[in-house]
C-alpha cells in the first residue's frame, strides 16, 4: 500500500538525515506521487512522524506482552525482554532513531485532528509501556528477585539506557548490534541490581546459532 511506502521512506529519511532536514516534497517524489497527494494519507509531515512513533511503541509493547505471557519464570522473562529489544531490523533501528530524536514533540497538543490523534496515541502508549515495565519490575521485587527500589525510576533508567543507543548506533558501522546488545544488557541488569552476566548464556547461544 502507498501509505506503507510513504512511512518506509519517511523513516529512512528522518533517521538518516533528520526530521527537520527532510523535505516533505522529497518523500512524495520518492514514492512517485505529487506533494498534494501526500495529504490524502497524512495531514502533515508531523502527522506522519507521530504515526511512526505510535507504531514504534505499539510494536515494542506487543513483543513485551508476548514475552511476559509466554514465560512463568520472572528471570527468564527479564532476560528475554532485554535481549529481544535489541533483536531488530535495520529499518527498526532507524525507527528507534526517529523516536528518540523527536520524542519531545509528543508533549505538545496539535491543532489538526488526525495529527493530534496520532500524537495522543504515541504519548498514551508510551505511558502505558512505562507502567507495564514498572508493574513487571515490582513483581520481581515481590518475588525477592530484585532489590527493593522505586519501579518507576528503575523503568526510566532501563529504558533510558536502551534509548540512548539509538542516538549514535548506525547499521553497518564499526560496531555489531550483537556486541552493543551484550554490553548494554549487562549494564541494564546491573542497574536493576541483577548479576550483570545473567544474560551471558542467552547471548552465547545466539552467537552459536548465528
Amino acid at each position: 500500500m502507498k501509505k506503507e511506502q510513504i512511512l518506509e521512506v519517511a523513516i529512512d529519511s528522518f533517521g538518516r538525515y533528520g526530521y527537520e532536514e527532510t523535505k516533505w516534497a522529497d518523500v512524495a517524489a520518492a514514492v512517485d506521487i505529487g506533494s498534494t497527494a501526500l495529504y490524502h494519507y497524512f495531514e502533515s509531515k508531523q502527522h506522519c512522524l507521530f504515526e511512526i512513533m505510535a507504531k514504534t511503541v505499539s510494536d515494542y509493547r506487543a513483543r513485551f506482552d508476548k514475552i511476559i505471557a509466554e514465560r512463568d519464570d520472572w528471570n527468564d522473562a527479564l532476560v528475554t525482554l532485554l535481549v529481544d529489544s535489541f533483536d531488530i531490523s535495520d529499518q527498526q533501528v532507524m525507527r528507534q532513531r526517529v523516536m528518540v530524536a523527536e520524542f519531545g514533540r509528543i508533549a505538545s497538543p496539535r491543532a489538526l485532528p488526525r495529527e493530534e490523534a496520532a500524537r495522543a496515541s504515541a504519548r498514551a502508549q508510551t505511558r502505558d509501556l512505562e507502567f507495564a515495565w514498572g508493574t513487571f519490575l515490582a513483581r520481581g521485587m515481590q518475588q525477592g528477585l530484585l532489590p527493593e527500589n522505586d519501579p518507576r525510576l528503575l523503568t526510566r533508567a532501563v529504558l533510558g539506557l536502551y534509548n540512548s543507543v539509538w542516538h549514535w548506533y548506525r547499521p553497518g558501522g564499526t560496531l555489531r548490534l550483537a556486541d552493543v546488545s551484550r554490553f548494554f544488557v549487562s549494564r541494564q541488569l546491573a542497574i536493576l541490581g541483577c548479576p550483570p552476566d545473567l544474560a551471558d548464556e542467552r547471548f552465547d547461544k545466539l552467537e552459536d546459532a548465528a
